[in-house]
């Protein structure tokens, strides 16, 4: 599969296209005539990867945020979660792909996961209405953390979508009000519930499984009540760029860290978690297991008292 680049990756894209010739010319040569200078070119285009990763303004990490390579939904699961079994449907009107959700085992603890998945190509992203939640899909959420709860089970969601789907049909059938419903029940759950912005966590759609006690965020993900494309259409009027209302709206991981929006940064590997993926799904596993160890032997009230003050503590910080 060919590798998807970002703008400011140009460079890094030339250099590796330069790799690549050079391998090419290597194999019609004598073995190794050329493994010192590939070498040599390798390593250069890591340093370049890694000074260009570290130093991203909100622009970049918006677009790193949105690549299509990094991980989505599914393959949380695949890397974390033994024994998945997908459970379909709100019981009121349909089934909503847009977020998925199910019972499985994370490192052997019994969970309950639910996540935005967007898809990979034409017909997945059709299937998953491109992360784009309907009303149905925040009630299917309701009804899995109801099961939760039954079942005395910790909720994990992933979260990484653009919004909810905005259109007709989705507003007909109430979806600021499955949204709230579903924000309402990640607030009072009985259980434990962890929340990992993946990728983007747009508006309300994040929000509606992202009210949980402890919200993490990948080092190059996104927060915000809107996009930067919408905060510029409908707030400006399009008089300023995108770039300029990432940079305003503050919502890297790292300015969200600051307001105690999030709790804590997950680091990712050297050019993003679309670089190494597996790597990637590791750290969160190692930092999901953590938190959830953090919980074990709270009650039902402590949890809603400690997302009460997680959550009233925001803008309190004194953060500017």
């Amino acid at each position: 599969m060919a590798a998807h680049y970002l703008e400011f990756e140009r460079p890094i894209a030339d250099l590796e296209s330069k790799i690549e010739e050079l391998s090419k010319l290597s194999e019609t040569a004598s073995p190794g005539a050329f493994d010192d200078e590939i070498e040599a070119l390798r390593t250069r285009a890591q340093d370049m990867r890694r000074d260009a990763y570290a130093n991203l303004d909100a622009w970049q990490k918006t677009q790193v945020a949105r690549h299509p390579d990094r991980p989505h939904f599914i393959d949380w699961v695949g890397g974390l979660i033994d024994e998945f079994q997908e459970l379909r449907g709100d019981r009121k009107f349909a089934d909503d792909q847009a977020i998925m959700g199910g019972l499985g085992r994370f490192r052997g603890r019994p969970v309950v996961v639910i996540g935005h998945e967007k898809g990979r190509d034409t017909v997945s992203r059709v299937k998953h209405n491109f992360g784009y939640a309907r009303p149905e899909g925040y009630r299917k959420t309701v009804r899995l953390m109801e099961l939760a709860e039954r079942f005395n089970l910790p909720v994990i969601s992933f979260v990484d979508t653009a919004g909810a789907y905005p259109g007709m049909a989705s507003e007909e059938r109430g979806v600021a009000e499955a949204i709230a419903r579903s924000t309402e029940k990640c607030l009072l759950l009985s259980t434990p519930n962890i929340a990992v912005i993946t990728g983007e966590g747009m508006s309300g759609g994040a929000i509606g499984i992202a009210a949980t006690g402890r919200v993490l965020i990948l080092e190059h993900a996104i927060y915000s009540v809107i996009s930067p494309e919408g905060a510029n259409s409908i707030l400006w009027r399009g008089a300023r760029t995108p770039g300029e209302a990432a940079k305003a709206f503050k919502l890297t991981a790292q300015e969200l860290l600051k307001h105690a929006i999030v709790d804590r940064i997950i680091p990712e590997p050297p050019g993003g978690a679309h670089s190494d993926p597996e790597a990637a799904i590791r750290m969160v596993g190692d930092v999901l297991e953590e938190e959830l160890k953090a919980l074990d032997g709270l009650s039902p009230d402590e949890l809603r008292a400690r997302r009460s003050e997680r959550f009233y503590a925001i803008g309190r910080t004194g953060v500017t």
